[in-house]
């Protein structure tokens, strides 16, 4: 469904603390399998561990990493060294201004940003999919401050996801939440957004006036 709408990548969330969509290593080894030449596969993962994370990788065989909490020192860089070709995306959850430093020193180490709204401060971890937005203001100064692509994630939906792109000026968006009704991708939601990101797409494309 979400390729035949024009996804370009795939989100395959493993176990996490909350949040929607978490799906079996075995069903993400599946999908990652036979995803067709041109989408790619994402590995959601809250592990910080970078052996841990490297064999969830190696059992799982997608192409990207998308590191969902803060992961332990050096991380990064061990991942890198034993991923070579996998790509590393480190998601910064935006909470103020604080969080341009934060993402100016994962930057360093990671191949892609992915801002989101979630908490990691809390007790029962929210690591994504909480269905917020966030203050794109400071997505637009992140995304100006680091020299890596800039993916927008949380809270985004058809009715909100033109003035976040017009905002923020996003290598990509990531949605979940937004397109789900009683926790499972909806085929009319899905096209709406979509549709909605197409057209700011050809609005951008067209320019002033």
């Amino acid at each position: 469904m979400a390729i035949r709408a024009g996804a370009s990548a795939l989100g395959l969330v493993s176990e996490m603390p909350s949040g929607p969509g978490v799906i079996s290593d075995d069903r993400i080894a599946e999908i990652a399998a036979v995803a067709p030449p041109g989408v790619a596969t994402f590995l959601l993962t809250c592990r910080t561990d970078p052996e841990e994370i490297a064999e969830h990788q190696r059992r799982s065989g997608v192409g990207v990493i998308q590191l969902c909490d803060e992961p332990a020192a050096g991380a990064r860089a061990a991942l890198k060294r034993a991923l070579p070709g996998v790509k590393i995306v480190q998601v910064v959850h935006v909470r103020g201004s604080e969080s341009v430093a934060t993402a100016r020193a994962a930057a360093c180490e990671a191949d892609a940003l992915l801002l989101d709204s979630g908490r990691p401060d809390l007790a029962v971890k929210e690591l994504g999919g909480t269905g917020r937005t966030h203050d794109w203001e400071t997505s637009r100064a992140i995304r100006e401050a680091v020299d890596v692509p800039v993916y927008l994630a949380g809270g985004l939906r058809a009715d909100n996801v033109a003035r976040a792109i017009a905002t923020v000026r996003p290598f990509g968006v990531d949605l979940c939440s937004g397109i789900r009704t009683d926790g499972r991708l909806d085929a009319r939601l899905l096209d709406a957004f979509m549709r909605a990101v197409a057209q700011q797409d050809a609005a951008v494309a067209r320019g002033p006036g």
